[in-house]
């Protein structure tokens, strides 16, 4: 599969997806700005949002933005957030999204290939990575690299990833029958991608979510947690607490099947390796639409 129809598949993949959630299009749910607001840190997105700390005045670039939905916490919380992702009509819902959620001043968005998109140089504080990474691997290097340029020296990366670390829990997920939605080639990371970013971000450090907690799906299954009841919520908080004791243990953190990585951009990146990918040609159902809003 060559790369420029892979993306094409990732984008009507996630335009279908698009496409269906416009049907139920409501504003942020005031109980989750105040979760993010005040983060804990038993959940893998809360505990990101207690690493960024204060959000006023920074310049965010959310990659694979998807539908907005980080944007838009991003943006009510203080920041000025720039969405990138793939998928057309995902780029048009999250600018809907911003528009009743009345933060259009606060966010932009651009459809491009993630190692395509016209960014500007030395210009964001954060780089916000969430569920991203597992779809590029064909070209992970050549695209965290043409990220991180657009970001300032020093500035926060933040990833929120799949992981498989134990090749034994592996074949037993595949075990279990529970279904899930996938695109073409996507997979957890694995130590080789860790250690490509790990060269890109010096001093990346990774922190394990997920081992019993993945029974969450079957607590709360659309994980609606606000308005979940109560003996729900007080159960998954339980599972990712335990989770939070047992995968600080150092020869036990590898069973978590979500990693946040953490890192900061330093002022120049390493050399390339001597094999250069090719760039992504942009689809065609991308063109005219990386417009900013």
């Amino acid at each position: 599969m060559t790369h420029a129809l892979q993306l094409l598949q990732e984008a009507e993949f996630f335009d279908r997806w698009a496409n269906d959630n416009a049907k139920h299009l409501e504003p942020v749910d005031g109980a989750v700005l105040d979760r993010y607001r005040r983060p804990g840190g038993l959940y893998p997105k809360q505990y990101c949002f207690r690493l960024l700390g204060d959000l006023s005045g920074k310049r965010i670039l959310d990659v694979g933005c998807g539908e907005g939905e980080d944007a838009m916490i991003l943006a009510m919380l203080g920041a000025r957030v720039t969405g990138l992702d793939v998928s057309p009509a995902a780029i048009e819902l999250a600018r809907e999204r911003a528009a009743i959620n009345g933060v259009s001043d606060r966010a932009e968005f651009i459809c491009a290939p993630l190692n395509d998109a016209d960014l500007p140089p030395d210009s964001f504080d954060v780089i916000w990575i969430d569920n991203v990474l597992h779809h590029v691997l064909d070209d992970l290097e050549g695209t965290v690299r043409h990220l991180l340029a657009a970001a300032r020296p020093g500035a926060l990366v933040l990833c929120i990833e799949p992981v498989n670390l134990n090749t034994t829990l592996r074949r037993i997920r595949f075990l279990v029958p529970v279904h899930t939605e996938v695109t073409p080639g996507e997979r957890p990371l694995e130590r080789a991608d860790l250690a490509v970013l790990e060269r890109l971000v010096p001093g990346l450090t990774r922190r394990q979510f997920y081992f019993l907690s993945r029974l969450t799906r079957f607590i709360i299954p659309d994980f609606r947690y606000e308005r979940a009841p109560a003996w729900r919520r007080i159960l998954c908080d339980l599972l990712h607490a335990f989770d939070r004791m047992l995968l600080g243990l150092p020869m036990l953190e590898d069973l978590g099947a979500i990693a946040i990585l953490r890192g900061n951009v330093s002022r120049a990146l390493p050399e390339p390796r001597a094999m250069e990918w090719a760039r992504i040609v942009i689809p065609q159902a991308c063109d005219g639409a990386d417009s900013r809003t």
